[in-house]
């Protein structure tokens, strides 16, 4: 169109220019649409939402503390300090997946110690302490 032409129709240029442009704006758009959908993918993978690499669940181990077992006993799993044993024995704790040791003392009683190998079932232990006699 001329210029003569276009001014007459009451577009300019600019106008013009844009009216071309008009038709790319739904593609740029589907675009756009098309790169987030593709990154929120990715940022899924990266962030284990979809369980490549989970960790498998923990295990629930309950203690049942015996009357004549101390509440102050000192509980350790695989060497790492857990609490005493009162509180053990209330709340309970999760155990990985895996082989571990558990260990109770208390000085004046012998020691309470059990390998478990924890899998998928919940592990359940009645503790008694004894003392050791003088």
């Amino acid at each position: 169109m001329t210029e003569l032409g276009m001014t007459e129709l009451g577009m300019t240029e600019e106008t013009s220019l844009a009216a071309k442009l008009r038709w790319l704006t739904p593609y740029v758009a589907f675009l756009a649409a098309g790169v987030l959908a593709l990154f929120f993918l990715l940022s899924l993978s990266s962030c284990q939402i979809l369980g490549a690499n989970a960790e498998p669940p923990a295990v629930p181990l309950s203690l049942e503390r015996s009357a004549k077992s101390p509440r102050d006993a000192v509980v350790t799993i695989d060497e790492e300090y857990i609490g005493p044993l009162g509180y053990v024995a209330a709340r309970g704790v999760k155990l990985p997946a895996g082989k571990h040791r558990i260990s109770i003392e208390k000085p004046g009683y012998f020691p309470w110690d059990r390998l478990v190998d924890a899998g998928s079932a919940p592990i359940h232990f009645d503790v008694t302490l004894e003392p050791i006699p003088d």
